[in-house]
């Protein structure tokens, strides 16, 4: 629409006769959404960083420092050993996780303290086998 309002016209008007040639040569049909319920971003309070938020989401990229990815992925990979169909796996997994919490403990990044420290193997093939003996 490269068109001017012309002189005279309230711009209320002018913007509603434009809308409505729009709506008539059909600019408004197919659009991205279209039938489907607005996001539920859009009742929240404004935030001046809702783009920023929404590509990272969009791209998977993760916004927690590495101390705190490491803390989610310890307690992701704790329930994983416990879920483990067997003693050899849960070991691998809690061995891998201890790995890399020592990497993190001795060679830290920026960030909060991680607060973590290896488990003890045993112990989580302990509760593995309870675990399996239960269930």
């Amino acid at each position: 629409m490269t068109e001017r309002k012309p002189p005279g016209v309230s711009f209320e008007s002018w913007a509603d006769k434009q809308i409505r040639d729009a709506r008539a040569r059909g600019e408004f049909d197919r659009l991205p959404g279209a039938g489907r319920p607005l996001p539920g971003d859009v009742e929240a309070a404004y935030d001046e960083q809702w783009w920023i938020k929404r590509k990272l989401a969009r791209e998977g990229v993760s916004v927690l420092p590495p101390t705190l990815a490491l803390r989610k992925e310890a307690e992701d990979g704790l329930a994983a050993a416990l879920r483990a169909p067997s003693e050899r796996i849960a070991r691998r997994i809690v061995e891998d996780l201890n790995v890399r919490i020592r990497d993190m403990m001795f060679k830290p990044p920026p960030g909060p303290p991680l607060g973590l420290k290896p488990y003890d193997v045993e112990e989580v093939v302990r509760q593995w086998r309870e675990r399996r003996a239960a269930g």
